[in-house]
């Protein structure tokens, strides 16, 4: 079992910058690929950014050159920095693990992002 927990959501201006913080119960991450999702309101989960265990990471296009995600194993956090923030990018964040065989969630963090 592990337990995910986001934090560092809130409200920002277009063109303004969050980081999202992704902590874990244990240490997880170096061995294990955690991504990031996003759901808008009306709108199906969409898959943002993954860290793979070995580091490499890949990006949605809607967020590539924007948002970078990384990850500290010692403090057990995943971080996701979004810069050049868009009303688009207004979502509940996850953070998701890929522990084979079962997929753990956080309960989620709020961006909102005002025009």
């Amino acid at each position: 079992q592990v337990q995910l927990v986001e934090s560092g959501g809130g409200l920002v201006q277009a063109g303004g910058s969050l980081r999202l913080s992704c902590a874990a119960s244990r240490n997880i991450f170096s061995d294990n690929d955690i991504a990031w999702y996003r759901q808008a309101p009306g709108k199906q989960r969409e898959w943002v950014t993954t860290i793979t265990g070995g580091g490499t990471t890949n990006y949605a296009e809607s967020v590539k050159g924007r948002f970078t995600i990384s990850r500290d194993n010692a403090k057990n956090t995943v971080y996701l920095q979004m810069n050049s923030l868009k009303p688009e990018d207004t979502a509940v964040y996850y953070c998701r693990a890929r522990i084979i065989p079962r997929l753990y969630w956080g309960q989620g963090t709020q961006v909102t992002v005002s025009s």
